[in-house]
């Protein structure tokens, strides 16, 4: 061909053979990010054959960069990590402290020197956001109090290594590297580079704060209003771009972290939800070219020349990190099933370990052995964690039958799992027992309170259960499938049930629990799903409320009513309700 078209040789080489090899490992159950990797693999320089353009792929995996960084900052949430704050941050921390010492003290003993450990272990210690979102997802837990706590725990080591990120140049000198540009300064300006370098962070924070809150949402806002659709893309895409592209040039950060605040600041605006569904394909689609150029990277000779060091990466990966974690949940008096959730969830890394193995190679605090022990341990722990949370279930089957300590830790004494003793006897009889206690219960309890109607709450979030207590309101810890949970919340001389809880995984066993105890007790239940709405009703296991079609009634109601078609004492949706 007469012109150079190494780049779109590149991106179709990169695209078509990761979406060949992601559809292969998908069906072996494994995640598609495992295909993706091994493309990278096929395609770099250590396989024969063709190799991709490495300068390309790397300015390609940039971008990945900044939009996988965009995705986590759109998607950020401090109310969700607040929910479950008590337990997410302080394990999170710890656990990262003892994954790093691990990876530390691994490196070593090989014996490289301690700046290369340490960065080698903080690379071992934050597992992949994008891993445990799709695993939890497939397992429709993610909405669900397990869910919750292993996301938080991944929102506070992302942020974290956000802080790393940043902070790594400036110390780089200091733990035997060199400056992003190779240059050493003299030992004298070590300090004062560390305090420009936080200074130029400090001062890019307070602009987007000050200055990007206000300015990005209003002219998302603006672009909205022209009606176009890809003009609205073009906006969101330009702005992570733009505004990762100009932190770098304008205050020094690195673009992950530019890109991390324009996610921050586009959620402010209302059309956040839009601004991720619109961006989600060309985010999906360069996080694929940053896993392709990531696995080019790796050097697979590695797993065969430096086995025992592969090993040990995996066991402080899928072991280490999973003892720690599922050690500090079970220390904050969690039920096992929690603990070993969250355990497996961490147990892998990904784009954040790439991403700072990478950071580390240009600052001279890691070299290529490093990087390819990182690279293998990413593969066969991403790899073998989809087997890991299948065994979960099996696993607390086993425990339960064959350890009186599981058996124990089950069973164990928990002040948040009885009624306090001091709980008046109108909530003993009679009541309402309300299961969950999000946006829907939390608005059926403030009806129930404004009529004077006695109810306990059930939820399996300690923390809201803490906070319920100090109000006053009697509340019980823990999932209200475990006839122990409905007991202590005195089902068997209550008048009514209300499963208001979004997670309707356990309500079959629930009701039967309820009804066991309580033959006459009446049952209300939630559901989004129009055919297990379909199925419950015919099972005649209580009064089932589907979302859209309340949505629906009510809104009929209102137009009904202001047409002069419904008088306000008789509405659509009790005379659908009495059908």
């Amino acid at each position: 061909m007469p012109h150079n078209i190494s780049l779109i040789t590149t991106i179709a080489a990169g695209l078509g053979l990761a979406m060949v090899l992601g559809f292969l490992v998908t069906r072996l159950r494994m995640p598609p990010l495992v295909g993706y990797l091994i493309a990278g693999v096929i395609i770099g320089p250590y396989t024969p054959g063709f190799v991709a353009d490495l300068e390309l792929t790397a300015q390609l995996a940039e971008i990945g960069v900044m939009l996988l960084m965009f995705g986590v900052g759109l998607h950020f949430s401090i109310g969700d990590l607040m929910s479950v704050k008590r337990i997410a941050i302080p394990g999170a921390i710890v656990q990262i402290a003892v994954a790093t010492a691990l990876g530390a003290g691994a490196g070593l003993w090989w014996g490289w020197n301690l700046g290369e450990s340490v960065v080698f272990g903080l690379a071992l210690s934050v597992a992949s956001t994008v891993v445990l979102l799709k695993a939890l997802e497939a397992r429709g837990v993610i909405d669900s109090i397990n869910g919750k706590i292993a996301v938080g725990w991944l929102v506070v080591e992302d942020l974290v290594m956000v802080l790393v990120l940043v902070l790594l140049p400036a110390f780089a000198v200091l733990l035997g590297g060199h400056t992003a540009g190779g240059h050493e300064p003299a030992s004298g300006n070590i300090p004062l580079t560390i305090a420009i370098t936080i200074g130029k962070v400090i001062a890019f924070i307070a602009f987007m704060l000050i200055v990007g809150k206000r300015l990005l949402p209003k002219f998302l806002w603006w672009v909205a209003g022209t009606g176009s659709r890809e003009l609205f893309s073009l906006c969101v895409i330009a702005t992570a771009v733009g505004v990762a592209y100009g932190s770098a040039a304008l205050f020094d950060v690195s673009f992950a972290l530019g890109a991390f605040f324009a996610g921050m600041m586009l959620r402010e605006s209302e059309f956040s939800h839009r601004a991720a569904d619109e961006s989600l394909p060309l985010r999906d689609a360069f996080a694929v070219l940053f896993f392709v150029s990531v696995g080019m990277l790796f050097d697979f000779h590695i797993i065969v020349n430096e086995p025992l060091k592969v090993l040990t990466v995996v066991a402080i990966i899928m072991f280490g990190k999973t003892i720690v974690a599922v050690a500090l949940v079970l220390m904050f008096r969690y039920p096992l099933n929690t603990a070993l959730t969250v355990g497996v969830s961490l147990a892998q890394i990904g784009e954040f370990s790439f991403i700072l193995a990478g950071l580390c190679i240009t600052l001279g605090l890691m070299d290529s052995t490093g990087q390819n022990l990182i690279l293998a341990g990413a593969l066969i722990s991403i790899a073998l964690n989809s087997l890991m949370f299948g065994g979960l279930e099996p696993l607390q089957r086993w425990a339960r039958t064959h350890s009186s300590f599981a058996r124990k830790l089950e069973a164990s004494v928990d002040p948040l799992a009885t009624l306090p003793m001091s709980t008046h006897e109108s909530y003993l009889a009679g009541q309402v027992v309300l299961v969950g206690y999000g946006r829907v219960g939390g608005r059926i309890a403030k009806i129930l309170n404004s009529n004077n109607i006695p109810y306990v709450v059930a939820d399996t979030n300690r923390e809201l259960v803490e906070q319920l207590r100090a109000k006053n309101i009697p509340a019980v810890c823990g999932d209200a499938a475990d006839p122990n949970v409905l007991i202590q919340a005195h089902i068997a001389q209550a008048g009514m049930l209300v499963a208001a809880t979004a997670n309707t995984f356990h309500v079959r066993k629930m009701v039967e629990t309820a009804r066991l105890l309580n033959p006459k007790i009446e049952i209300v239940i939630r559901t989004h799903n129009e055919d297990e709405a379909e199925l419950w009703v015919k099972e005649n296991i209580g009064k089932i409320f589907l979302s859209e079609r309340e949505l629906a009634a009510g809104m009929a109601d209102h137009v009904l009513l202001r047409m002069g078609k419904l008088d306000s004492h008789t509405t659509h949706s009790q005379h659908a309700h009495s059908h």
